[in-house]
């Protein structure tokens, strides 16, 4: 039986109406009707999740544990309604929904499993030392706390695994912390499908309804006022630079200022090296075609940049690149509005002085078909604008004349989430040169192969220096996330009845 959204905000246990609503714009299939939301339902969902806080903030290891993986469970039992909403809302092949749905439960039980060890809670204990000369020392106990309601915004590419019950939401009540989603318009019953699992898991377990509510968009007042609400202590984000820069400012702002977790782009640039090139130049430019043009390159991990020394192993690269993206055709994007931001990005680099266009095709309505541009390394390093992310199946060569300016190019790049070197055994100089130059660059290096495809582990970083992210000591994927939502506590000759429960025994 099709899933058909009923259109209301979860707010502590209980769907709402609004007194608006917005129609959502799927790609194929039905409209429906959504209410917008309002600064007083983020007040009222703010307030129910401090409420919360009192007790889920409180709760054992072991309970969060158990609502995490059933809120796994009641996804996979919906598993078919979220792929069929889904793939109506965004265009996303029925395929790449399931592959998704398994990396949100995955995330979730990851998540249970990793608290249930105890780990990330960080303990320490300097015992007392009572004779110590001139003066003692006292009894020092110190363990991780969650620090209150947390704010989450749905991310437009991945409408489950970085949305409504995703990475941050995940972390954040494995932490203890009650969470407020603000819903993104391009996938509104995708969010709501989810919401409703989460609900049903948290009634399983009597868990005070404020631990999560449901918000949809429709309304850009509704973000300014939810990373504004003074009960609200961190935010989760994954989207645009201009959107998240915007909220981070009004984060900073706040009489309280709080940390705005925000994951906002990167261009990934991929470093093929004199060796790699030489010895399998037309293998990485076909494996870089299809990484370029997967789901319509609609990835934060994009590799969208090509640095590579000019000659005629360069030639045999991008010509075999180019040859792989002009046999890709036209794909779906996720909105409207990406679909127009991505034209207006090749718009931009085809427009530049000092780049060639070496493949261009042609993109109309919600439709993305792959671009190819390249420039050399000097008009590279006088033009900022090249290094900005286009979002979507665009590739630009930069052909250097040599390593030292490629390593040049290095060292101009902004914050990114990933870097990659393509290298033989002879590049082993050359990449030596580049690590401490990438790992300043970067959250992620890779060697041979390709920045698509995040595995959620522990060793996992999904972040980098602003602008990928706005703090470059966190991640948003990987059981290290949880640090975000979590604050050090010491407790000084606290009698053993008051510590948390972690520090008893």
């Amino acid at each position: 039986m099709a899933f058909t959204p009923h259109g209301k905000h979860l707010i502590a246990g209980e769907w709402i109406e609004g007194a608006g609503t917005f129609a959502s714009e799927p790609a194929t299939g039905p409209s429906h009707d959504f209410a917008v939301g309002t600064p007083e339902l983020v007040d009222r969902a703010a307030k129910a999740a401090e409420e919360a806080f009192w007790s889920y903030g409180y709760s054992s290891r072991e309970d969060r544990a158990a609502f995490l993986n059933a809120i796994a469970d009641e996804i996979e039992a919906r598993g078919a309604e979220i792929t069929e909403i889904g793939s109506q809302e965004t265009g996303l092949p029925p395929a790449r929904l399931e592959s998704e749905r398994g990396r949100t439960t995955g995330q979730l039980r990851l998540f249970a499993s990793h608290i249930l060890k105890g780990d990330y809670l960080d303990r320490r204990h300097d015992e007392a030392l009572p004779d110590r000369k001139p003066l003692p020392r006292p009894d020092l106990k110190m363990v991780q706390r969650p620090i209150g309601p947390v704010a989450v915004f749905g991310a437009s590419n991945f409408p489950l695994a970085f949305s409504t019950a995703g990475g941050d939401t995940a972390a954040a009540l494995a932490a203890g912390c009650p969470v407020v989603v603000k819903g993104h318009s391009a996938h509104p019953g995708t969010g709501e499908i989810v919401a409703e699992a989460i609900h049903a898991a948290r009634e399983k377990f009597d868990i005070h309804p404020g631990v999560f509510s449901l918000i949809q968009g429709g309304n850009r007042e509704v973000g300014a006022s939810l990373v504004q609400h003074p009960l609200i202590k961190a935010v989760g984000f994954t989207g645009s630079l201009g959107g998240g820069r915007a909220l981070y400012d009004l984060c900073a702002a706040r009489p309280e200022p709080i940390p705005f977790f925000g994951e906002l782009g990167s261009v990934n640039p991929m470093f093929v090296l004199p060796g790699a090139t030489k010895a399998r130049g037309a293998e990485i430019g076909t494996g870089w075609a299809g990484s370029l043009s997967m789901g319509a390159g609609q990835f934060c991990t994009n590799p969208g940049i090509a640095v590579v020394v000019d000659g005629p192993d360069a030639d045999t690269f991008v010509e075999t690149a180019k040859g792989a993206l002009s046999e890709v055709g036209p794909q779906t994007m996720l909105t409207d509005g990406i679909a127009t931001a991505y034209r207006s990005g090749r718009d931009r680099i085809a427009g530049s002085a000092g780049v060639r266009e070496l493949l261009t095709s042609t993109c109309d309505l919600r439709n993305a078909t792959p671009y190819l541009f390249e420039t050399d390394g000097e008009t590279w390093l006088g033009n900022h604008e090249l290094g900005e992310e286009v979002f979507g199946p665009l590739g630009l060569v930069v052909r250097v004349k040599d390593a030292d300016e490629m390593l040049k190019v290095a060292g101009s790049l902004q914050g990114q989430l990933t870097c990659t070197l393509h290298m033989e055994g002879d590049d082993t100089e050359l990449g030596q040169k580049l690590m401490p130059v990438l790992e300043r660059k970067a959250g992620r290096i890779l060697a041979n192969g390709f920045p698509t495809g995040v595995e959620v582990v522990d060793a996992m970083v999904h972040g980098g220096p602003y602008p990928a992210s706005t703090n470059f000591g966190a991640t948003s994927v990987g059981t290290l996330s949880i640090r975000r939502f979590l604050r050090p506590v010491s407790y000084q000759n606290i009698p053993a009845d008051l510590l948390p429960a972690d520090l008893q025994g």
